[in-house]
Parts: C-alpha cells; structure tokens; sequence
C-alpha cells in the first residue's frame, strides 16, 4: 500500500519550479541590494568629532578628516587612537546595514558567502 502525501506537500514538477523560481528572484533582488549597498556610504567620529571617517558599502576608506586642533606631536597615540576607532565605527555601521538589509530578503536564512 503506498502513503499519500497532502496536496501540495512532495517534490512533484510544479513545486520544484515554483522553488526554483523563487530561489532566482531571490537572487535577482540579492544581487541589486548588494549594488546598492556598495555604493552607499558610511560615516562615524571618534573624539567628539575630532576625527571622522568615511567608508563605502565595499569597507573602503573614502575619506579620514582630522582637526587641527587634535594633532599634537606630543601625543600621536592619542590620535591613532582616534583614527582606529573611527574607522572601526564606520566599517561595523557598514557591516550591520549590510547585513539588515540582506536578512529582509534571505527572511534570516544563512546564506554562505553573503555579506
């Protein structure tokens, strides 16, 4: 005696095109968010804005502004200090906003290699 399956519940042709379809325009849309991601831009300061940076969606520095007034010669790790935090603070806004963006598509499914 063979069991049957629920309507609509099994791998017959129909279901598996329909999951193939949604897995492309899963894709498509991955894809297009992933452009639209790389071009954005990210900035964060460190230092009560004494030092900012600003970083693409693709985790490149674009740009670093420091004031004058926060570069002494005599206390250079301070201002590494403040670039690195910068910096750092603008790659993870970079990171998270990727990420968000991506599990409105993927519903939080996790997909290696995205993001």
């Amino acid at each position: 005696m063979k069991a049957r399956l629920p309507k609509g519940v099994g791998g017959g042709p129909g279901n598996m095109q329909s999951m193939i379809k949604q897995a492309q325009k899963m894709q498509e849309q991955m894809t297009q968010l992933q452009t639209e991601l790389d071009e954005r831009e990210y900035t964060a300061a460190a230092g009560g804005g004494a030092v900012s940076c600003t970083v693409s969606g693709k985790r490149e520095v674009l740009r670093l502004d420091i004031k004058p007034e926060v570069v002494d010669p005599e206390d250079v790790e301070m201002l590494s200090d403040l670039i690195t935090a910068a910096v750092n603070e603008a790659l993870r806004k970079a990171v998270e906003t990727s990420e968000a963006e991506m599990n409105k598509i993927t519903g939080g499914l996790n997909i290696p290699g995205l993001v």
